[in-house]
């Protein structure tokens, strides 16, 4: 099995609850021999302990303006007649030279096939 380092483009962060988080981001499974570019929403939590992130579950799909867009809409049919809640908290910013991820810290879907 090769080899798969993972690079965050670019994330965003959306706090809700009293510790938890949804995580937008785009980036790239980077093989020896290719690069994939995906979006991934990853849903985690703060430890009590030491507030370091945790993630539990995540889905990744092609950076792909039909796709995106479809997964908007979807997002906005499916929530239609929801009243608002206090307004999430919301951070994005590029990231840049973070410390890549291990393939053992990757969640299955960020994996290239």
């Amino acid at each position: 099995m090769a080899e798969v380092d993972f690079e965050t483009v670019v994330s965003g962060e959306v706090k809700f609850g009293t510790n938890n988080f949804l995580e937008i981001a785009r980036k790239k499974a980077i093989t020896r021999d290719s690069e994939n570019e995906f979006i991934s929403i990853s849903r985690g939590f703060f430890t009590p302990e030491n507030d370091e992130k945790r993630f539990r579950k995540s889905i990744a799909f092609p950076v792909d303006a039909d796709v995106v867009d479809s997964v908007i809409e979807a997002l906005k049919k499916v929530s239609e007649g929801i009243e608002a809640a206090p307004k999430a908290e919301v951070e994005a910013e590029p990231v840049a030279d973070e410390a890549e991820e291990t393939e053992a810290e990757a969640s299955e879907d960020e994996k290239v096939e």
